[in-house]
């Protein structure tokens, strides 16, 4: 029963993921497009701000908030078994997400969802995505 009520909780996280198209600029922004970091690092975000998040690779997962704003996590060093597109989860009690925290790999065995490694977060560093045209003159072919 415990197990049935813990596989309930963890399909209602990863049924709070957006799936499918998402607004561009976040989700379509590609893995290596540039940023540029915005102010200094927080060491937390309101778990309620919070819209989605995205694995960018083993190390590295962006979290946008319902305002639009993106953070950027630098787990520090690599999570075992964590991958680009990989879906996280995580609980705390104080409605905030910090620095220090473990995310757990969501991973699925036959039809059930199960916590996979877990991986501590660093500070929130707020990015903007550039984009891929570039601000600078074009050259035109006389």
């Amino acid at each position: 029963m415990k197990r049935a009520a813990a596989l309930v909780g963890m399909v209602a996280l990863a049924s709070c993921a957006p799936v499918g198209e998402s607004e561009p600029g976040f989700a379509s922004a590609d893995d290596t497009a540039p940023v540029r970091t915005i102010g200094e690092p927080v060491s937390c975000l309101s778990t309620t701000s919070l819209r989605q998040s995205k694995v960018r690779d083993s190390r590295t997962i962006d979290f946008e908030t319902r305002s639009g704003k993106v953070y950027r996590n630098d787990l520090g060093s690599a999570c075992p078994g964590l991958q680009r597109r990989d879906a996280i989860t995580y609980s705390t009690s104080i409605g905030r997400l910090c620095r220090g925290e473990i995310v757990y790999v969501l991973e699925q065995y036959g039809s059930e969802l199960e916590r996979g490694a877990g991986c501590g977060l660093g500070d929130f560093q707020q990015i903007e995505y550039l984009d891929s045209i570039s601000d600078a003159p074009e050259i035109m072919d006389e």
